[in-house]
């Protein structure tokens, strides 16, 4: 069966990761932070932001302005904010694979809702894109079955025609069993290289 739709993770495969150990450590430094607390209240909260309980202003309230600081919630929001950047030649990729006009293309990410919203803007993600499954907005996370099912339901695609791209071995796995077929990225090259093999005009 000929694919015809494809869902892309937005961090680890199309930007970096949001707001990862390595991202939290460069905000530690920058704000001296605590670290292990800042940590654990982090690992507190982290899910139910992702998944749209909380909102980023109240996960800040919890993590970081739980406590007087000399430095406002905006100036640590925009620090948050500044650590997306695009991973090379995944964009190129991507548009390469919208301008067929061929393929369905979506999102199925597991972020917050304002990062998400934040990324979509910045990077001009929208133009390529025409479904957002984000776990914020459906209150679930990779790489929980209930997600997959969703975003199925939601493009009523048989699942043999629909391959999901992630970079985490987890999620691909979980899509697997949802019957998706997948591409576990790990760099913008090999990615090219394996959408050929389902993308019969190339790249």
């Amino acid at each position: 069966m000929d694919i015809t739709t494809i869902f892309w993770d937005i961090g680890g495969v199309v930007l970096t990761n949001g707001w990862d150990t390595a991202a939290r450590e460069r905000a530690a430094e920058r704000f001296a932070l605590d670290r292990d607390d800042y940590g654990q209240r982090h690992a507190m909260a982290v899910t139910e932001l992702e998944t749209g309980q909380i909102t980023l202003d109240e996960y800040l309230e919890q993590t970081v302005f739980c406590r007087p600081r000399d430095f406002p919630p905006e100036s640590f929001k925009d620090f948050m904010f500044e650590q997306s950047r695009p991973i090379d030649g995944t964009l190129d990729v991507l548009a390469g694979v919208a301008a067929t006009g061929r393929y369905l293309l979506g999102t199925l990410n597991n972020e917050s809702r304002e990062l998400n919203q934040f990324r979509l803007e910045k990077f001009g993600l929208r133009q390529w894109f025409s479904i957002y499954v984000c776990s914020s907005y459906l209150g679930v996370m990779k790489p929980a079955p209930a997600i997959f099912r969703i975003a199925l339901d939601l493009v009523q695609r048989d699942p043999a025609r629909v391959l999901m791209i992630d970079d985490r071995p987890l999620n691909a796995e979980a899509a697997a069993r949802a019957g998706m077929h997948v591409i576990h990225f790990r760099d913008a090259g090999q990615l090219r290289d394996e959408l050929r093999k389902f993308i019969p005009e190339g790249l």
